[in-house]
């Protein structure tokens, strides 16, 4: 949907190299990335990534007023908090220099969004971690990288685990959008990309 509002087409529309691209602006814009950066991620021109970032705050006004709120609140209160309440003290924003407030602005914008997605994929590995107590095959949570678990299981209990592992991942955390999972299977992690 981010890659139908950006590049303005239709959801069905949205390529696979469309959908790559959305999900880099996604991600630069709300960590503060700029149109330099960001040219460089996507190869293209500064104008471009520029145009990119202007038509993702014009499409998700939103997005740019709770970014706002959070910069806000460092100035205000010192700290930003994720979904649980963990904060993340940002003592950056009262900085006479101006790169290290700039610094302090965009951690105060990553801070919670990516600190919440911590938090949440924490809270599932507890979850999963319990349920797994109760099998006897051995299954095991062997990684956790960024927003992706890896599993070693029996390749007959596949489809069991993947649906244990999807229903806690996507059940962690009560939120106002569904969290969604996506599941690989293979003999190998890079099999299951």
């Amino acid at each position: 949907e981010t890659a139908a509002l950006v590049f303005d087409v239709e959801v069905d529309d949205v390529t696979p190299e469309m959908r790559a691209a959305a999900k880099t602006i996604n991600f630069a814009t709300i960590y503060g990335i700029g149109p330099y950066a960001l040219s460089k991620q996507l190869g293209t021109s500064v104008q471009e990534a520029k145009t990119f970032i202007d038509s993702y705050f014009e499409r998700l006004p939103d997005v740019r007023r709770y970014l706002d709120r959070q910069i806000e609140r460092a100035y205000e209160e010192g700290y930003v908090e994720t979904l649980v309440g963990r904060r993340r003290y940002i003592p950056e924003v009262k900085s006479k220099n101006y790169n290290v407030r700039q610094f302090g602005e965009r951690a105060a914008t990553n801070a919670p969004v990516q600190g919440s997605a911590a938090d949440i994929i924490k809270i599932a590995m507890i979850e999963i971690h319990g349920a797994l107590q109760d099998r006897t095959d051995g299954t095991r949570m062997l990684l956790q990288v960024h927003d992706e678990l890896l599993f070693e299981t029996p390749a007959d209990a596949v489809d069991d685990v993947a649906a244990l592992i999807t229903d806690r991942m996507e059940c962690a955390f009560e939120l106002a959008v569904p969290l969604r999972v996506e599941v690989g299977a293979g003999a190998s992690w890079y099999e299951c990309k």
